[in-house]
């Protein structure tokens, strides 16, 4: 091993240490972000930011010992760990070694983009997660703007575009909003760093100020023929608390590393307003609510293919309009209220089914897109309209199909 290399790993286990050994208790964390604070640009020995770093004020901080947020989740859909860590790790990286990690505030930011993600989320004093509200940009959505509230295994979603609440079940965010948070702790991330550059999968370079007023920067790469080929990822660490503030993601591209993303962490243990999880006082009072949890929606797939029970909602679909049958229609179609699908479509009578064709792939929420075209009745006069049915799984009713859209 070079000097260099022995350098390396000292730093790295001083760094472990450190934030092992953590215990002191300084009340005050950093205060919420009400807006964007300003900020200069991040440099690097070889490389500028592509990205504003947006610098996180300290003033002075809880002991929450080992947490400090590191990445990512699948709700970030960045994946920069390699999952393949020993058992040991898995086991001691849970919610309760996190020393009473209670809440969290995350932004998400894309180049390109001016708005970022955003994250809140609240855990119970046993580690579980109580409440987690997640927003979306038009960017990031096919369903364009959204913001989801999710708590007690229930989501509900608003669509402003839409101007649509939608209420559904939803056991999966909480699952992994914990694997998120199973990152949470730096001795482990700096542990796995160490792991990953002795097994020749990773090289890390750590870079700690003369100047502590200025945060240390952690700068792991990966190589072109590793696991996560052509990778670097830059931590910003505050060199008190050993809090991760800033987290930057390269890729490289054309013999160039380009950034794809910045996330900031805020907010550790500072209490979040319950205004935001009341997302109810958001929506306009003229929205229309769907509720998904007191009723079975759309169909049973039963033995049909995926292009089998497309065909057969889309069939059964027109055929509840044909007999009026709004009720029906209405469970079909995401679960509509009836008396709106009524009301929407009171000065149309649908007549008959022209023909439903081979359902295709489609992007749009990974649905199957059913072309059809059915005759219908308007002021006494027939004519046959074409609709681009999109039809998917219903989110939380598993074995269930339903329309998503495209009527």
């Amino acid at each position: 091993m070079t000097a260099h290399e022995n350098n390396i790993e000292q730093k790295l286990q001083q760094l472990a240490q450190a934030l092992e050994s953590q215990d002191s208790i300084i009340p005050g964390v950093m205060s919420r972000i009400e807006a964007l604070p300003k900020g200069r640009p991040g440099k690097h020995d070889n490389q500028k930011s592509i990205l504003m770093i947006r610098r996180i004020i300290m003033n002075r901080f809880t002991k929450f010992a080992a947490a400090a947020v590191i990445i990512i989740s699948v709700v970030l859909a960045i994946g920069v760990w390699n999952k393949s860590m020993p058992a040991a790790y898995a086991l001691e990286c849970t919610i309760r070694a996190n020393h009473g990690v209670r809440y969290i505030h995350i932004k998400d930011f894309k180049p390109g983009q001016s708005d970022p993600k955003e994250f809140w989320i609240e855990f119970s004093e046993s580690g579980e997660v109580m409440n987690a509200r997640l927003d979306f940009p038009a960017w990031a959505s096919a369903d364009g703007e959204k913001a989801v509230v999710w708590k007690e295994d229930k989501a509900k979603v608003w669509f402003k575009k839409k101007n649509t609440l939608t209420t559904l079940m939803d056991k999966t965010v909480a699952t992994q909003l914990l694997e998120a948070m199973q990152q949470l702790n730096p001795r482990l991330a700096v542990e796995r760093l160490k792991l990953q550059q002795a097994e020749g999968k990773a090289s890390v370079e750590i870079d700690e100020p003369a100047d502590k007023s200025k945060p240390i920067v952690v700068t792991a790469t990966y190589p072109p023929q590793g696991s996560i080929p052509g990778r670097r990822l830059i931590l910003f660490v505050d060199p008190a608390t050993k809090l991760v503030s800033v987290v930057e993601f390269y890729q490289l591209k054309d013999g160039e590393y380009r950034q794809y993303g910045l996330t900031e962490y805020h907010g550790y243990n500072q209490p979040i307003d319950p205004a935001v999880f009341a997302l109810e006082n958001e929506v306009p009072t003229d929205a229309m609510r769907v509720d998904q949890t007191t009723q079975e929606i759309g169909l049973v797939q039963g033995r049909l293919t995926d292009q089998e029970i497309a065909v057969e909602v889309v069939c059964q679909f027109l055929q509840a309009l044909i007999a009026a049958d709004y009720a029906k229609a209405g469970r079909i179609y995401s679960g509509v209220p009836a008396e709106l699908l009524e009301q929407k479509l009171a000065a149309v009578k649908f007549v008959r089914i022209v023909s439903i064709g081979e359902p295709t792939p489609s992007t749009f929420n990974d649905s199957l897109k059913v072309p059809c075209e059915y005759e219908i009745e308007a002021d006494g006069v027939k004519s046959v309209s074409q609709s681009g049915i999109y039809v998917r799984p219903v989110h939380g009713q598993p074995g269930r199909w339903s329309i998503d859209g495209g009527f």
